[in-house]
């Protein structure tokens, strides 16, 4: 069975420094509930919504304005048949430069269309994503 990680990407006229601060701070895009470190490498970070969503992710790795790896180490939703449908996936912000833009692309491996939560995470994925993170990015607020 092949399978399709989701994927989206954003252009932005900021410098990619400013476009890695913004990743390493998802309190700020994600959602202020989030506790935890989520600013080096080997940090984790608690993030849960309502009793619909819970997950306990680490900072796999990083490389200082061009690439941030998460991991999930343990997710719960409630919406599911299995409720820890995102344990062991990445969730991967490669961050590059084009004609003067900087380009930042998001990946969750293993979220992909087979999955039962795809519908409603794609969905809440590119809110955040394309919406709020790009906020952050370009106008400081997400």
């Amino acid at each position: 069975m092949t399978t399709h990680d989701f994927s989206l990407v954003i252009r932005v006229p900021q410098s990619p420094e400013v476009v890695f601060e913004a990743v390493l701070n998802p309190r700020a895009w994600w959602s202020e509930e989030i506790t935890g470190g989520s600013s080096k490498e080997g940090d984790e970070f608690y993030y849960h919504y309502k009793d619909v969503h819970r997950c306990h992710i680490r900072i796999a790795s990083l490389i200082p304005n061009q690439r941030v790896e998460w991991t999930v180490l343990e997710n719960y939703f409630s919406f599911t048949k299995n409720p820890a449908e995102w344990t062991g996936n990445s969730i991967v912000f490669e961050i590059s430069t084009d004609k003067g833009d900087t380009v930042l692309k998001m990946t969750h491996v293993g979220l992909s269309p087979e999955e039962e939560c795809y519908d409603a995470c794609s969905s809440g994925w590119t809110n955040y994503i394309q919406n709020s993170l790009y906020k952050l990015i370009t106008t400081g607020k997400g």
